[in-house]
């Protein structure tokens, strides 16, 4: 017997994760117990990276420290210019715009904000910087000098971070946006300049009861992002 063969038994699980993991965005208030955390944060140490660097740090917040973080990041959001330390995309076109555009309008949707109401956009846009309610958020940072590698290394421990809640019950919600303000971070967790911020992940138990975390975004198929090359 193949050793693929010999690991198969193990596909249903990981297929199970993948299909039932999704963004929350409106957490309970209750506190995941810190051996659960533990939990996660040993799961996704397993992450590989390039050469074993192991470049992520991660700055983990509960209880009054979490609120008292949200509070802050509020207040600065309020009047502050984005200052990520790794570029934004420059712009979204084609495919990547119209994937964007209907994960926010089922986003949207499920919370009944119509197009054109700006208002209640920059409410639910300010939803990101109030961590959804979340009772833990977790920022994830990177060795400057690792450059792209040490960035992607990262996103690779996210997408650990991710899975190992979902198979402990817990939701999370991956953020962007709290890198875009990565110099307010810096100074708050008292960052060195040799880290940059790669994104932020809120997590906690999922509120199942609020419309916004009932939509589900879809995946491409295979071969629209595959390009077989077999002769």
């Amino acid at each position: 017997m193949t050793q693929t063969a010999d690991r198969t038994d193990q596909f249903p699980a990981l297929a199970r994760l993948l299909d039932e993991r999704w963004t929350c965005r409106q957490f309970l208030p209750d506190q995941v117990p810190q051996e659960t955390i533990e939990t996660l944060l040993n799961l996704a140490q397993r992450t590989p990276s390039w050469c074993n660097t192991q470049p992520w740090q991660v700055e983990l917040t509960a209880g009054a420290a979490t609120d008292r973080f949200r509070s802050e990041l509020l207040d600065h959001i309020r009047s502050a210019p984005l200052t990520p330390d790794l570029p934004f995309p420059a712009a979204y076109t084609g495919a990547y715009q119209q994937r964007r555009r209907e994960c926010g309008f089922q986003l949207y949707d499920s919370v009944g904000i119509v197009k054109g109401d700006h208002a209640a956009t920059m409410r639910q846009s300010i939803r990101n910087f109030e961590l959804f309610d979340a009772p833990h958020v977790a920022i994830i940072t990177t060795e400057a000098d690792l450059g792209t590698y040490g960035a992607v290394d990262c996103g690779l421990y996210i997408n650990t971070f991710l899975l190992g809640a979902q198979s402990l019950g817990l939701a999370a919600a991956p953020q962007a946006a709290l890198a875009s303000h990565s110099k307010f971070l810096h100074t708050y967790f008292d960052l060195p300049d040799n880290r940059q911020v790669v994104a932020g992940i809120s997590f906690g138990y999922a509120d199942l009861a609020h419309p916004i975390n009932s939509f589900r975004t879809r995946r491409a198929t295979v071969d629209q992002v595959v390009n077989w090359h077999n002769e």
